[in-house]
């Protein structure tokens, strides 16, 4: 035989495959699950962002949005406003609402609206269509709020100081998404409706938006630019169509990658399942390979052999995992629709799909190469001595190739990731990982050949495991170390994500917030609280809104991108005054301010704050508090206790600085086991404006989202474990000849099944306690970026949990192993010393 041409190769490739795929079927199982996971996380993140900029202007609500609180717009702005298109105007605030029906009181959040809205979208109604005008005595009330306060059409409800009937239910707002977090259900009334319960004081809580329709062919962006330079001073925040739900987006786009590289790593990790199984496969064809090298074959003609074998399940493998992807989201969007921001419709994306694929396929190249080189590259003689004798050696080409793939799968990475340095992190510490605990598994045979000969001949036997030749404890160690770590990581995420607000803070936090205390009465408020909860604890302070418009000589409105960690920058934040030192803060750099302050207008920062901006004592700080800037130099830095819940502020002005601004107060309260309910109803009874928040439920509906979270983060995380357990079933089959071989001889010796068996159940045993270890060090560090760097959150895994969670991981990798162990069990001696003397 002298050279094989490629329709010769493509023949005995395609006769020597097995139609079950026997000998490749861990290698089109470890593809398949990682195309298809990649693929249902990226078609499932596209679909719902290309929605989100889909439905832009109807989320929204207008082609630009232009948003300020505490204020309505003035008549030159509105008359800006109205010079580039039509326009809306709407106002929301939080708001009680009590029921004749029930007579209790729940929060909510009424927005009055113009006849001019929507300006896109339609706001639909049960049971009749949407009128053009509402009366000011009449309200659309959402289903959540007809549920909770049992009502229906025709119904009374009452709003501060004005009575109103309920019209129809709302079962779909058109900009529900765009409007962002809400503290309750939602009720619609018209302005002039609104401004009948007296909510609306100088200094209240609430948000007058401006939407507009511009003209068609009209740009969003230079409309919003043109009123940013008109209005640079007066805080306003602007949106155009293309941004119409910024909180989903990112969240959205930040969870998309977080799952993404995770099955990104999960990909990685089954490439090492792919090299196992692809050398077993090739150890099960060694005596054809030999064959076929002995009869003239050249080492290019068996590359291309088993090169058409491989990428022809691969490439299958890669189909059926696209074809998964593709179909998959729409099953997750119709069972957890619900809880989407939005309702993305059937569509394929085909970057995602195809970044997948590219991904599935470099992965095989990479990691079914070097085995695939090892078979080429050896003599006959030598591929018959494999059994007993293991020859790694890959030529300077297979390197070459090797390194150039992994060098495109590096690059395709850190391209199409949305934080290239968070992507090439997440690589790194994947490779990294991989890299430990290969290092650990080579020296444990090492350190395995050297130890004394134990006098057990089970125990010998169980340490000879483990460094014998051909003995495959580096993939082994490798694989229990992955699987054990990933048991440690998912656990400790999801422990400390839900242990900070079910446990930690509940702990710390006040029951009840209260918000649009009038100022002038702040004496009466705490009265009443007083007599209905005499032990309660009290925190009553100043609040307004307001924005950071330039820091130093940094104006904010001219930065492209907010610096990391900015999230401060981003519109209006809570800002209030004090003479003394707020609680839940220490103070860590310069002086607070002296009582009865009367000079130049004095800010006090948080200290993380002031790291972001780098700024620090004697910077100035500009704030727009009701449309006027204030120039404020930094008097301290303080270290804010941000989880307890309490009344924490970014900006703690002095006094003097607000002087004559209108606003209104917010008050923490404890209660101490008095009866909430008694105090809720003699508060509003006095103050039927205020708004009160019940923290309970805050914190369950917090919990709701953060457990989404977690089943997120643990489905794409099975994943995960899923490939480590498919690399620790490749080891096992890439070492089943040799341990076959070795059974045979014990058991010619006169060794039972069952003492087989325990000499391998000590194998195992050995290593799940050693990497149990490594485990718990790798797996903890890896949970901490991703809770503490990624996600912002508190560090508060629950170890008992987490070692449970290990220690069962551990049985069950050990119980995947001896499964997998006992095929080998079965060998008769007869038909392998037959099959060995054949070889």
């Amino acid at each position: 035989m002298t050279g094989l041409g490629l329709r010769a190769c493509w023949t005995i490739a395609r006769r020597d495959l097995h139609a079950r795929l026997r000998g490749l079927r861990l290698l089109f199982i470890c593809l398949f699950l990682g195309v298809a996971t990649l693929a249902t996380i990226g078609s499932l993140t596209a679909a719902i962002t290309s929605e989100l900029q889909g439905q832009g202007q109807s989320l929204l609500g207008g082609d630009i949005e232009i948003a300020m609180t505490q204020r309505e717009a003035t008549d030159a702005e509105k008359s800006a406003f109205r010079a580039l298109g039509a326009m809306s105007e709407t106002i929301r605030t939080r708001a009680m609402v009590s029921s004749g029906a029930e007579g209790r009181a729940i929060l909510t959040e009424l927005k009055g609206v113009d006849g001019a809205y929507p300006l896109y979208g339609m706001l639909r109604l049960r049971d009749m269509p949407a009128p053009e005008t509402l009366a000011p005595d009449e309200v659309f009330i959402d289903e959540a709020l007809a549920a909770r306060l049992n009502v229906r059409p025709g119904n009374m409800l009452r709003y501060g100081e004005a009575t109103f009937r309920v019209r129809d239910i709302i079962t779909e707002e058109p900009d529900r998404v765009g409007e962002g977090f809400t503290f309750g259900p939602v009720a619609l009334t018209s302005l002039d409706g609104l401004r009948r319960t007296g909510l609306l004081q100088p200094g209240s809580l609430y948000e007058s938006k401006y939407r507009v329709r511009l003209p068609s062919g009209a740009d969003p962006k230079a409309a919003t630019e043109r009123l940013e330079a008109q209005f640079s001073t007066v805080g306003l925040e602007l949106r155009d169509r293309d941004n119409a739900a910024p909180g989903a987006s990112r969240f959205i786009s930040r969870m998309g990658q977080f799952l993404s590289l995770i099955g990104l790593a999960a990909l990685i990790i089954a490439g090492i399942g792919v090299s196992n199984g692809v050398s077993s496969y090739l150890a099960m064809k060694r005596n054809g390979i030999a064959t076929l090298k002995i009869l003239g074959a050249s080492s290019g003609d068996i590359a291309r052999i088993y090169m058409m074998q491989i990428g022809m399940v691969a490439a299958l493998a890669v189909a059926f995992g696209l074809a998964t992807g593709a179909v998959l989201p729409l099953g997750i969007i119709a069972v957890v629709g619900d809880a989407l921001p939005v309702q993305p419709g059937a569509a394929l994306y085909p970057i995602p799909l195809a970044t997948s694929a590219a991904y599935g396929l470099l992965i095989a190249f990479i990691f079914t190469l070097p085995p695939l080189a090892r078979a080429r590259t050896l003599p006959a003689a030598a591929l018959f001595r494999s059994v007993v004798e293991q020859r790694f050696r890959i030529d300077r080409r297979t390197s070459l190739s090797v390194g150039g793939a992994a060098a495109a799968l590096l690059a395709l990475i850190l391209l199409t990731a949305r934080d290239p340095l968070f992507a090439g992190m997440v690589v790194g510490a994947t490779v990294a990982t991989v890299l430990i605990l290969a290092g650990i598994g080579w020296a444990v045979k090492r350190i395995a050949g050297r130890l004394p000969r134990a006098r057990r001949p089970l125990v010998r036997l169980a340490v000879a495991n483990l460094h014998r030749p051909g003995a495959q404890t580096v993939p082994l160690v490798i694989a229990l170390g992955l699987g054990l770590t990933l048991f440690v990581m998912l656990a400790a995420i999801q422990t400390s994500i839900t242990s900070e607000i079910t446990r930690t803070v509940p702990q710390k936090a006040p029951d009840q917030f209260v918000l649009d205390i009038p100022a002038n009465d702040s004496g009466r408020f705490q009265a009443i609280v007083r007599s209905a909860a005499p032990k309660a604890d009290i925190n009553l302070v100043p609040n307004l809104r307001g924005t950071i418009t330039a820091y130093g000589e940094q104006r904010v409105a001219d930065l492209e991108e907010l610096p990391e960690g900015g999230w401060f920058l981003r519109g209006e934040r809570g800002v209030t005054y004090s003479d003394a030192l707020p609680r839940n803060s220490d103070l860590v750099a310069g002086q607070w301010w002296p009582r009865n302050y009367a000079g130049p207008p004095l800010v006090s920062l948080d200290q993380n704050a002031a790291e972001v901006m780098q700024v620090g004592i004697g910077d100035t700080l500009t704030v727009s508090v009701l449309g006027r800037e204030i120039d404020a130099r930094i008097a301290s830095l303080r270290k804010v206790n941000w989880d307890s819940l309490g009344l924490n502020y970014v900006l703690v002005l002095s006094p003097n600085a607000l002087a004559g601004a209108p606003h209104t107060y917010t008050a923490t309260i404890s209660l101490d086991g008095a009866d909430q309910g008694a105090l809720t109803r003699a508060l509003l009874a006095a103050f039927p404006a205020i708004s009160i928040i019940d923290v309970g439920e805050l914190i369950g509906e917090v919990v709701t989202i953060l457990d989404q979270m977690s089943v997120a983060i643990a489905l794409a995380g099975s994943i995960t474990i899923l490939a480590g357990i498919a690399v620790l079933i490749g080891a096992i089959a890439a070492s089943r000849q040799s341990r076959s071989y070795d059974s045979v001889i014990l058991k010619t010796l006169g060794a039972t099944r069952r003492q087989v068996l325990a000499a391998q159940a000590m194998e195992y045993a050995l290593l799940a306690i050693l990497l149990a270890v490594v485990a718990m060090l790798l797996g903890t560090v890896a949970a901490y970026s991703i809770v503490v760097w990624l996600f912002e959150f508190g560090w508060a895994p629950d170890w008992i949990v987490v070692l449970l969670t290990l220690g069962a991981g551990a049985v069950l990798t050990l119980a995947i192993g001896l499964i997998g162990s006992i095929p080998i069990m079965s060998v008769r001696p007869a038909s392998a010393l037959r099959q060995l003397h054949a070889g």
